[in-house]
């Protein structure tokens, strides 16, 4: 991961991750969910690192203000 990137929120299931992903996207920050689940094929392995939401670092707080996180 580069250092510019950083993991602003894990959630339990992808389609919550994804779900916030278009929302930041809607407001014009830029986010990837990564999800270990072996394209798709293995859904299990999301429960064991969960899905990553991924932000830039400088858009950190404004993702967090956006999604309501802590």
């Amino acid at each position: 991961m580069h250092d510019d990137l950083i993991i602003v929120h894990t959630f339990n299931y992808r389609h919550e991750a994804e779900a916030a992903r278009s929302v930041l996207d809607s407001n014009g920050v830029f986010a990837v969910v990564f999800s270990d689940d072996a394209g798709g094929q293995e859904i299990g392995l999301q429960f064991v690192q969960g899905a990553r939401l991924i932000v830039k670092q400088k858009d950190e707080r404004l993702a967090k203000t956006t999604l309501k996180l802590g």
